[in-house]
């Protein structure tokens, strides 16, 4: 057993709309927020900080705490991993360096597509995971 520790972005534009993350790994598609697994010697802002570089080359300020799940959550995958998510507001955002559409497509190969999905349209069957379908909720309840 063993702990697995994830971190989130949310970023809104201007538009109202939160960026997700349509994603093809291990010959699974999924839909979640931006972000990824702390590595060693990180601590939790910085690695949503390093993240956001690799993935989008953005540079933001990582802001509050928004959520963090206080329950057990199987890895779906990995049956032996005990995951914590971690979800954070980001701001200062470079809205014209994100690569993005609005259109969801499953991907063929291995990789990530990023899209905006207006607020008040956001919904938790767009969401792949537990914890991603509870943020969005929370979101939605925000917003509306």
């Amino acid at each position: 057993m063993r702990f697995n520790l994830r971190i989130y972005g949310l970023i809104i534009n201007p538009k109202d709309e939160v960026l997700v993350s349509d994603e093809l790994r291990f010959n699974r598609n999924f839909t979640k927020f931006p972000g990824g697994g702390l590595e060693w010697g990180e601590g939790l802002r910085e690695t949503l900080a390093r993240e956001l570089r690799e993935e989008m080359s953005l540079d933001a300020k990582i802001g509050g705490l928004y959520y963090v799940n206080d329950f057990f959550q199987k890895s779906a995958f990995t049956e032996t991993d005990q995951l914590f998510s971690f979800y954070y507001e980001v701001s200062e955002v470079d809205f014209d360096r994100i690569k993005a559409t609005t259109l969801k497509k499953n991907l063929i190969t291995e990789g990530e597509q990023f899209r905006w999905v207006p607020l008040k349209k956001l919904n938790e069957d767009m969401f792949t995971f537990p914890i991603d379908k509870i943020v969005c909720n929370k979101l939605r309840e925000q917003y509306s």
